[in-house]
């Protein structure tokens, strides 16, 4: 029978509302962190869990975790049979192997109908065992090549924070993970919950799952005295086209100095540097503010909407509305 929750009049909870958290030796805390929180409160509104939590271990009996912690759990991986949503938070290396009698485990609930969601490198386990043939996944930025080397069937997505292939839903790894979480809830119980849960969690109640995990922000990687106050003048000025020859003159060095010299200090071309700062200052403008998207592009040094929405796509894998839309603060239902 269909249980229609009160949590939300438009939007049903899950049939099965019984949801089972692995845990394993060397837990990822903050992956299992997030988990917990998202799914295991109880509403704000109507006081109800939204799911009935339960953690399932890898192991038997006590266990270590990341960060000094030993773990005692609700069962092993026979919780896992009656489960309507499995979440694998992690795993403890993208270089070592699931255990047998995991792997079979998941193979099953899959195979009975169970939805299962892997938060970072918890997408390895799944490809192990071989539930991502044929669909698009991701994982933590730095692990995709080799998720996509190890498992060439699997379509990888290197740059999306999250992936929803229906039954099985990854994510890329650290914050990512609650953007996977709001979804899910999102999915079972409608926007007003998500945004409720969002906003008790204090994090942005929407972000898409294609936009990019992360921009590449200027940061240096050694001091440069000597290019501090130009670098500065830069941010200042926005709006100013970059000649690089003006630059190393402003500078007092050659053009083939003063490019070293940058590229020694931020890591990059002046370009991309001004590219990135742009980006990051529009970002803001976007977040913080209720400027018209050309007034946005103006400020942060754009100079149109079309350039600023072209970056965005290019960078971010979004546009600048729906980034804005992820910051609105929604009140409460």
């Amino acid at each position: 029978m269909h249980i229609t929750s009160p949590l939300s009049a438009r939007s049903p909870a899950p049939i099965n509302r019984r949801l089972v958290l692995l845990a394993y030796e060397c837990l990822c805390t903050f992956e299992f962190g997030i988990a917990v929180e998202a799914f295991g409160r109880a509403d704000d509104v109507s006081g109800q869990p939204l799911y009935e939590l339960c953690v399932a271990s890898v192991e038997e009996g006590t266990f270590g975790a990341q960060g000094g912690v030993r773990l005692v759990v609700d069962g092993g991986l026979e919780l896992l049979e009656n489960a309507g949503t499995i979440v694998i938070p992690g795993w403890r290396s993208v270089h070592e192997p699931a255990p047998d009698k995991l792997i079979a485990a998941l193979q099953k609930a899959h195979r009975n109908g169970t939805r299962i969601v892997s938060i970072c490198a918890g997408s390895f386990v799944l490809a192990e065992a071989g539930l991502l043939d044929g669909k698009r996944a991701t994982a933590h930025w730095n692990s995709t090549e080799i998720l996509a080397q190890r498992f060439p069937k699997v379509q990888v997505e290197h740059g999306m924070i999250y992936v929803d292939e229906g039954s099985i839903i990854t994510s890329a790894g650290g914050a990512a993970g609650v953007d996977l979480c709001l979804h899910l809830i999102r999915r079972d119980y409608g926007i007003e919950v998500a945004n409720r849960t969002a906003r008790r969690m204090v994090t942005p109640p929407l972000r898409e799952g294609n936009q990019a995990q992360l921009i590449q922000q200027p940061v240096p990687r050694r001091q440069a005295k000597t290019l501090a106050p130009l670098l500065d003048d830069l941010r200042s000025h926005l709006n100013t086209p970059l000649v690089i020859e003006q630059l190393a003159t402003q500078a007092g060095m050659s053009r083939r100095t003063f490019l070293r010299r940058f590229h020694d200090a931020t890591g990059t071309t002046p370009g991309e540097w001004m590219l990135s700062v742009r980006l990051k200052k529009a970002c803001a403008l976007l977040e913080n503010g209720r400027l018209s998207i050309e007034r946005v592009a103006e400020q942060a040094g754009f100079g149109s909407p079309e350039t600023l929405r072209h970056h965005f796509r290019q960078r971010l894998g979004t546009t600048p509305t729906k980034w804005r839309k992820g910051f609105e603060v929604r009140p409460l239902s």
